[in-house]
């Protein structure tokens, strides 16, 4: 296959903040959508229920387990990280590939699905149909991109001990390859918390879900607004981690959880961890309210509280050890 043009100019990172910030301050007012520049992205600034706090729709992964640098994500690029992060999964391949494929997005297209680029340049990786990266539609579905740019990478002997301009640039045939180094932290960030090696690492605040009325579940067992988060974790993740029905439709329990009295085992802790902040990263997109794990939940309507411990006798239906329970609106939360 034809190797690629040169990248486009290069883009500003996500913007990065201390984790040593409290919550960002707040903008008291009537509810309103404001642009704010962040990263150069521009976000949206939306109102948190159930007060009138106005506040910037963002998602955050830490560094370090949760004691270094946060690196903010608009909601929409945060699941495209998801996105990115389980197709690696699905294909059994290194954390490494994660961190190398979301830094190389972050810079070809600030993690966006875009229509457009550098001559015929598309999509999240600035795919050119003209290069034989596929046609037009193929390289707008993320999935196929995403694909596309992992067939290559595989490809790259020892990819995941090589610096990561070095790699890339055997992808990309980049004209800026060392700017792909400079996404390096936020993409290991990002990867980290979305194959769960990093443990309540990424968190996100977002407005209400506009509907949390009482839905009956289908033939299938979820409810209708449900039902898209299973689907979505098909398409991304595939179907090697199994899920199932949670609060009678409501949720999706993703993994197999420890048995009662046991302890989960490294590998069922970080399915649970992934499949939690990979929920969490797409919350915004598919209605959820709350996610739980190994006794941890998130919840949409308290931004500032991160994941907090549930009470030991909700920890088996909210969080459980070695699974993820995922809420959508509607839910019970607690």
């Amino acid at each position: 296959m034809q190797q690629r043009r040169p990248a486009p100019r290069r883009q500003p990172p996500p913007r990065r903040r201390s984790s040593a910030h409290g919550a960002a301050g707040r903008l008291v007012g009537v509810a309103a959508v404001v642009a704010v520049l962040a990263g150069g992205a521009w976000v949206a600034v939306n109102e948190v229920a159930p007060s009138s706090t106005v506040v910037v729709e963002r998602c955050t992964a830490t560094a370090d387990g949760g004691g270094g640098t946060g690196y903010d994500l608009a909601p929409d690029q945060a699941g495209n990280a998801a996105l990115i992060t389980a197709i690696t999964q699905q294909r059994g391949m290194p954390a490494r590939a994660a961190t190398i494929a979301l830094a190389t997005a972050v810079q070809e297209s600030k993690l966006r699905n875009i229509a457009y680029g550098d001559r015929d340049s598309l999509g999240l990786f600035q795919q050119r149909p003209s290069q034989g990266w596929g046609t037009e539609a193929e390289i707008q579905d993320p999935v196929y991109s995403t694909g596309a740019f992992l067939d290559v990478l595989a490809k790259v002997d020892g990819y995941a001990d090589q610096p990561i301009t070095v790699v890339a640039q055997r992808v990309q045939r980049s004209g800026f390859p060392d700017a792909y180094a400079d996404h390096e932290p936020e993409g290991r960030a990002y990867a980290s918390a979305l194959t769960g090696y990093s443990e309540a690492a990424l968190t996100c605040r977002l407005r209400p879900v506009g509907d949390t009325s009482a839905q009956a579940a289908g033939e299938s067992g979820y409810w209708p607004r449900t039902q898209p988060v299973v689907d979505a974790f098909a398409r991304e993740r595939g179907t090697g981690v199994p899920v199932a029905p949670a609060d009678e439709g409501a949720g999706v329990l993703i993994g197999s959880p420890a048995a009662a009295g046991a302890t989960a085992s490294e590998e069922q802790q970080r399915v649970g961890w992934s499949a939690a902040q990979w929920a969490v990263a797409h919350a915004a997109d598919l209605q959820v309210v709350a996610v739980g794990t190994d006794g941890l939940q998130w919840r949409r309507d308290r931004p500032d509280e991160g994941w907090v411990a549930v009470p030991e006798d909700d920890a088996a239906r909210l969080a459980p050890a070695g699974a993820a329970v995922v809420l959508v609106g509607g839910g019970r939360e607690e």
